[in-house]
């Protein structure tokens, strides 16, 4: 798409979505249909890892794992997973499905492909270039980092164990 049809697209989706928003409406729900969004588990004490992905992502697929051996290990010390679909309600049961296939132990939203790309612009500033997409927040709720492609889950370790001992030597 060219660059000049981006624009009125933004403003288009922004008049789509902006009344929802307005009525109090989430932007997300989880699988069972309760609204949700991502700020719902920021700022919990733990750092919280979102990873945006889509059901026909391989690289996301590649990745499921290492992410839910990640959240299993960390989640009552000091980090959690939530999982964010771009899949929207037409591909509800794909995303089903690749949560059920790869067994994802932490909690999973699902939003509209353009919903998800809006959210992620205004958290960062950023256009959204695809999935798998990381967003990486402090334990108290502030976004730190976000990194588009894959993350390997070694790479997330570091950065937490580096900002733990920094935030340790200052105190």
């Amino acid at each position: 798409m060219k660059p000049r049809f981006l624009l009125p697209l933004i403003l288009l989706t922004l008049g789509l979505t902006a009344p929802a928003q307005a009525a109090g409406t989430a932007l997300f729900t989880d699988f069972s249909g309760q609204p949700r969004d991502i700020e719902d588990y920021a700022g919990q004490g733990k750092w919280l890892v979102v990873k945006i992905w889509a059901h026909d992502c391989p690289a996301c697929a590649q990745g499921a794992a290492a992410y839910a051996r990640f959240h299993d290990a960390r989640k009552d010390q000091d980090a959690t997973v939530l999982g964010v679909s771009l899949d929207g309600e037409g591909n509800r049961a794909g995303a089903e499905a690749f949560v059920a296939r790869h067994a994802l132990p932490f909690p999973n939203l699902i939003g509209e492909p353009d919903v998800v790309m809006l959210k992620y612009m205004k958290l960062t500033g950023k256009q959204f270039r695809g999935t798998p997409t990381i967003l990486l927040y402090d334990p108290e709720g502030t976004l730190r980092a976000a990194q588009p492609g894959v993350v390997p889950v070694d790479t997330i370790e570091a950065y937490i164990e580096k900002q733990q001992t920094t935030a340790a030597d200052a105190g």
